[in-house]
């Protein structure tokens, strides 16, 4: 079984999500965009990625392609830089790509994030595909076209809005992840949950048992139902204007923490703290009950989120979410959640209470 989800602008299909259960769709699928045997087809992957499904996947596009290579980069989110794009560039360039050739985003956000960029940036832009191996990526950043590197110590600083011609998804490979991988990509889903759909949370809580066997059709409902939250916003809000603010629902402190880990954690263990501490600041000002906040992080530990972290000075903490992306002037702006399901925007927060929510939700006692 496949499912396919359009994403439009402008009332126009601009890509479309194709999720199927291996990769023999694929051909057909490029072939659908009316790529030609001539164009040149760069799979760009990662050390972890390329041993399990790169040479599959170049078997498979070269019984057309004339032209199909393997661009492989150490894995890790430290290697999400200029750099590994810097010499992604020069390896396009010896092997005579031109505007009219293709990237192939093999492998999780990491992956995605980087050869969006390059792609948005090489010869001022040539046509990409995603091709998701992880939960995280599958449900979140191969969607929207949000494509960016870290520079130093700061997370997606450098990027561009650059859509994909296709986002292509095999939900099999998502048994070969290590445990820790799925509960990160869990993250992103029960965010999903949280900001827009309250049934589809409680869904996610009544197949938890099914979640965590990785049984296919569930997994498909799950990545489905998460793809259409993330494709609606981002249809509504494609350049993070407003509505897509909210997909940013823990992701201030998460990204804070994330940053003084140096990236050791997962995103999506980061996300699930920055969820907490962001639950919490919805119950001081009142949005949400205490019965709604135990819940949420009931849930949250539930799928395997330990909600507290290594001991880091809280005013270092406080400092990183300064320098957060969506600072509006000298405001940190915040998601919160209104009530569980629906989200909204909060600068009126204190430094105060987000410090007292750093010490409540992220600071081990």
């Amino acid at each position: 079984m496949s499912r396919i989800l359009p994403v439009s602008s402008d009332n126009k299909v601009i890509y479309e999500i194709t999720i199927q259960h291996d990769f023999e769709q694929l051909l057909p699928q490029l072939q659908k965009l009316g790529l030609l045997r001539e164009q040149k087809i760069c799979i760009v992957t990662d050390s972890n990625v390329e041993s399990l499904y790169a040479g599959k996947v170049k078997e498979l596009l070269e019984h057309f392609f004339e032209f199909v290579c393997i661009y492989t980069f150490p894995a890790g989110e430290e290697n999400k830089n200029l750099d590994t794009v810097n010499r992604l560039y020069e390896y396009l360039i010896l092997n005579h790509f031109y505007r009219k050739d293709v990237l192939l985003a093999l492998g999780g956000g990491v992956v995605g994030d980087m050869t969006g960029f390059a792609a948005a940036t090489f010869l001022r832009g040539i046509d990409f595909v995603q091709i998701p191996t992880t939960l995280l990526s599958q449900v979140d950043s191969s969607i929207g076209g949000k494509t960016g590197v870290d520079f130093m110590q700061y997370k997606n600083m450098v990027g561009a809005f650059y859509m994909p011609k296709l986002v292509y998804m095999n939900l099999s490979v998502l048994c070969t992840l290590p445990k820790e991988q799925i509960i990160s990509g869990m993250g992103e889903v029960l965010k999903h949950g949280l900001i827009k759909d309250k049934s589809y949370f409680k869904w996610i809580r009544s197949h938890q048992n099914e979640i965590t066997r990785l049984d296919q059709e569930t997994m498909e409902e799950l990545v489905y139902r998460s793809c259409e939250i993330k494709r609606a916003v981002v249809e509504r809000d494609s350049k993070e204007m407003g509505e897509r603010a909210l997909l940013n629902f823990g992701h201030t402190i998460g990204h804070a923490v994330e940053k003084l880990s140096d990236f050791k954690l997962y995103h999506g263990e980061c996300v699930a703290i920055g969820m907490a501490a962001a639950s919490y600041l919805s119950f001081l000002m009142h949005y949400i009950s205490k019965e709604e906040l135990k819940l949420i992080c009931e849930t949250l530990r539930s799928f395997g989120f330990r909600l507290t972290t290594a001991k880091f000075d809280p005013k270092d903490v406080l400092l990183a979410t300064k320098s957060d992306k969506k600072m509006n002037g000298s405001k940190v702006r915040f998601i919160l959640l209104s009530s569980v399901g629906e989200a909204c925007i909060c600068q009126d927060l204190t430094d105060d209470q987000i410090y007292e929510a750093i010490v409540s939700y992220v600071l081990e006692s």
